[in-house]
């Protein structure tokens, strides 16, 4: 098989010639490099017959249009998740976080309430239930209205918050968790992100080894859609992950990143969960979760440039500022409008 990793460059460092990877008028395809597993890469042009696939736009995903990334902030109501555990655990300051990231320029909340961080306990359902449904139904009765998105491996959980009024569910276990939760996404007719993780929070980080760490997450993923498909989800609905730090060390992640473009082939929005990862920590000598900010940024920048439509951040401000920035300049290409 060979695998299509599209080589991509800044519109303003574009020739006017250069199409939009997938409508994004902010990314153009310049080339496309074929890999093959046994080490081969071959470089040739973009050609719009046989690259179609790349082209292609993306339908809206819960009525946002996906022609410039999108930022997921994330709001996790639990006492141990790796970076803001604890912080956001009780009612009130769980929906102030809340509303204090859209009106900072989130465009979907992510609502989680079990952590997935190595080494993390599994809690009960009834529990995590008890954490995310009320919220979102709270927020939902307070007039947000962003799409929420609900992060869990459970069917019992995300049935609970979409009856909530959540939008969209996140399942890091790519459906590999719980057999119903296919069945529950089908029937809410709604989308689902799924990622990709080696094994579970326990384990994901002893050792974790790959034959070629880009591909294998890539067919990982290509079979994590397959298996969506057929539990009757539309592919169009279907958002993909290479779930950055799950099962990984610093070198894949870097390698994940460098070659993020790669997940564009599979036809399906791809979302980047990098913000303020261990991996971060490990290149810039910051222990402190909290304090990984500017490498969250720059990772996220990174990813935008590679395509990826959805941005999952603690630090939304921050992140909307620079992709403000990045926007602003890309809006003109050799002093001609765009």
């Amino acid at each position: 098989m060979k695998y299509l990793l599209p080589l991509l460059r800044p519109a303003a460092l574009a020739s006017p010639e250069m199409p939009a990877l997938r409508g994004q008028k902010a990314v153009r395809l310049a080339a496309i490099a074929e890999i093959n597993r046994d080490g081969g890469w071959a470089e040739r042009a973009f050609c719009r017959t046989q690259d179609a696939g790349l082209l292609a736009e993306l339908p809206p995903l819960c009525g946002l249009d996906l022609a410039r990334p999108r930022i997921m902030g994330i709001l996790n109501v639990t006492p141990d998740s790796f970076s803001d555990g604890g912080q956001f655990h009780s009612f009130e300051r769980a929906c102030a976080q809340a509303h204090r990231m859209v009106a900072e320029g989130a465009d979907i909340l992510d609502i989680g309430g079990e952590s997935t961080r190595p080494g993390a306990q599994e809690v009960p359902v009834a529990e995590e239930i008890a954490r995310t449904a009320p919220l979102i139904a709270a927020l939902r009765a307070d007039g947000l209205r962003v799409p929420i998105s609900i992060d869990t491996r459970k069917a019992r959980v995300a049935a609970a918050a979409l009856a909530a009024g959540a939008d969209l569910v996140n399942d890091v276990s790519a459906l590999t968790w719980d057999r119903d939760m296919g069945r529950v996404v089908a029937e809410a007719g709604v989308p689902l992100c799924l990622m990709h993780a080696q094994g579970t929070p326990q384990t994901m980080q002893n050792d974790p080894k790959y034959n070629d760490v880009r591909l294998d997450v890539y067919d990982w993923l290509a079979q994590a859609v397959t298996r969506a498909e057929a539990a009757g989800i539309d592919r169009s609905k279907v958002i993909v992950d290479p779930g950055i730090g799950f099962g990984k060390t610093l070198e894949h992640n870097l390698a994940l990143l460098q070659s993020l473009a790669l997940l564009h082939q599979l036809g399906c929005a791809i979302l980047l969960g990098a913000s303020r990862k261990r991996f971060i920590g490990t290149l810039c000598g910051v222990e402190v979760a909290s304090h990984r900010m500017a490498g969250s940024v720059a990772a996220a920048l990174f990813g935008a440039g590679q395509g990826a439509q959805i941005l999952r951040v603690h630090d939304v401000i921050e992140t909307r500022q620079a992709l403000a920035v990045g926007q602003a300049l890309e809006k003109t290409v050799n002093g001609v409008k765009v």
